[in-house]
């Protein structure tokens, strides 16, 4: 009757750890607020309206993050934050600092407690590693979006979202799985890339996802965007995403194509709709 009952036991045992896994490979988004990861390039005005908008509006108080762009101080004229203040945000602040002691501090952090939203913009995103990761900055992120805020970013501020760091070599940023690996993960389990289709990068996800193929790929060409919400995003802007999930997608279907057995990637464009937890495009009849 022991022997029975250690058996009940372990298999339990074995039945949770096996769950917990099941768990920990699904990706997902943040149960409160809303992303906005953006590919690079120029910011067309439709997806430079949408941040505003779900920022609250005009009147909403952003924070721009300019840090993974190398320099060591931005003054408050700094010409990136231009693109949302000629679009009529009204409130925008700068937040930049290299060093990790100041991103942990409360004086720094303070504008980020009454936050509506926060943008990231380009550069190298181990840059954003070094200076916030595991800091007071990077907890009040995610207040931000406990608060049902929204978090966006373009090209390193895209891929900083993802839970893997894509191109996160301090080298040069053609080596896919560097000396910095792990992101702020407001979506887990995904690994973030961006200029794809302008760069000819639609390859490169497969030396992480040939090491780690538990992640989703994501793949954004620039001047588009994915809208997340909880655990599904839709495409905006003017190019496409791509979407490494293991199997392939076509609206006409793909009964009658030769597909290779590996490699399989497909694209999605503007108004598609994504589920990251099943991993599958959703369906007008979904």
């Amino acid at each position: 009757m022991k022997k029975f009952s250690l058996l009940i036991i372990l298999m339990t045992i074995i039945g949770s750890v096996r769950a917990q896994e099941k768990t920990e490979f699904k990706t997902t988004g943040p149960e409160k607020g809303t992303l906005m990861v953006v590919g690079g390039g120029r910011l067309g005005d439709e997806l430079v309206a949408k941040f505003i908008e779900l920022a609250g509006g005009p009147e909403a108080e952003i924070i721009f993050i300019p840090t993974a762009g190398g320099r060591s101080s931005y003054g408050e004229d700094y010409r990136g934050m231009d693109v949302f203040k000629k679009a009529g945000a009204q409130n925008v602040t700068l937040l930049h600092t290299t060093d990790r002691a100041e991103a942990d501090s409360e004086v720094f952090t303070r504008p980020l407690k009454t936050a509506d939203a926060v943008w990231f913009s380009g550069g190298r995103q181990w840059r954003l590693v070094d200076s916030y990761k595991d800091t007071r900055t990077e907890e009040l992120l995610w207040q931000v979006l406990d608060h049902g805020g929204v978090i966006g970013g373009s090209s390193a501020g895209a891929t900083i979202q993802g839970s893997y760091l894509a191109r996160g070599d301090t080298k040069n940023n053609q080596i896919m799985m560097g000396d910095h690996e792990q992101g702020f993960a407001f979506i887990q389990n995904i690994a973030i890339d961006q200029h794809v289709i302008a760069r000819n990068r639609h390859f490169d996800m497969f030396n992480i996802l040939d090491n780690k193929p538990e992640l989703l790929g994501l793949s954004i060409d620039e001047g588009t965007a994915i809208i997340v919400n909880r655990d599904m995003f839709e495409v905006m802007g003017r190019s496409y995403v791509i979407i490494f999930d293991g199997t392939f997608w076509s609206r006409e279907g793909s009964e009658l194509k030769n597909l290779p057995n590996s490699k399989l990637f497909y694209f999605l464009r503007a108004g598609d709709k994504y589920d990251l937890r099943q991993r599958r495009v959703i369906l007008n009849e979904d």
